[in-house]
Order: structure tokens, then sequence, then C-alpha cells
């Protein structure tokens, strides 16, 4: 089967970054685009938009760039196709376990100030409504 191509526009679509947002990621170093076309056009393919989504879910959790890099280079190696060491696929998956942890942690502040947000307009609401 052939890979398929997508130029970053349709990149862009379907994972809702702007283009300006992707070339940033590659200049720093965290997606790559597959190949380049003959007019020198980035091409994509589903493997790199997969690496996109990582690193947009990763955003609103406030990873900075270099946990970002390092998440992806983890990922990149245990799902490698080039053996690895017990002690190594060992080492990585805690890092792995560790990243884990921070985000589900990240995810509950979330939730606690979601919540207050809700409390606020929910409160707002009502009183809206006592004044009618």
């Amino acid at each position: 089967m052939t890979e398929r191509w997508m130029q970053i526009g349709e990149v862009a679509e379907r994972t809702g970054l702007s283009l300006r947002t992707i070339r940033h990621y590659e200049e720093v170093g965290l997606v790559v685009p597959s190949a380049r076309s003959k007019g020198g056009f980035r091409l994509y393919t589903e493997a790199d938009v997969d690496r996109l989504m990582v690193i947009r879910r990763m955003k609103p959790l406030d990873f900075s760039l270099e946990e970002m890099r390092d998440l992806l280079r983890i990922t990149d190696r245990l799902s490698s196709d080039e053996p690895l060491p017990d002690a190594e696929r060992e080492r990585l998956r805690e890092r792995l376990d560790a990243y884990r942890k921070v985000a589900d942690a990240r995810c509950e502040t979330l939730r606690a100030q979601l919540m207050a947000a809700e409390d606020f307009a929910a409160a707002l609401r009502r009183q809206l409504g006592t004044r009618k």
C-alpha cells in the first residue's frame, strides 16, 4: 500500500493547528515533514498528523517545548522497530508513566478550574433571573 502524502494546508485542517504553528513546531524540532515535493512543499503522512495531535493535546496541559520533545523521543524510541534492552525499555516506560502522572494531575486542576467557572456562570444566570 502506498503512503498518502498531505500538504500542510490539509494537515492544518485535520489537526486544527495553523500553518504558522505547524511551521513553528518544525523549526523547534517537534515534527519534521516526512518528505518534500519537487517544488519544495512540505509533505506529511498520517503518522505526522498523529504526532501533531500528540503535541496539540499536550499544549493545554502546559507542557513546555522541551517536555514535548522529550516525550516524543520516548514514544519514538518505544515504538521503534529497533530492539531495546529490557533495562532501557523499563526506564523509558517509567519516564512515560511520569508524564502520564503529570498529565493526570494537570487534568484534575483543569477540572477544578472548570467547575469554578461553571459555578460562577450559574451564579450570574441566577442573578439575571432574579432581576427580570
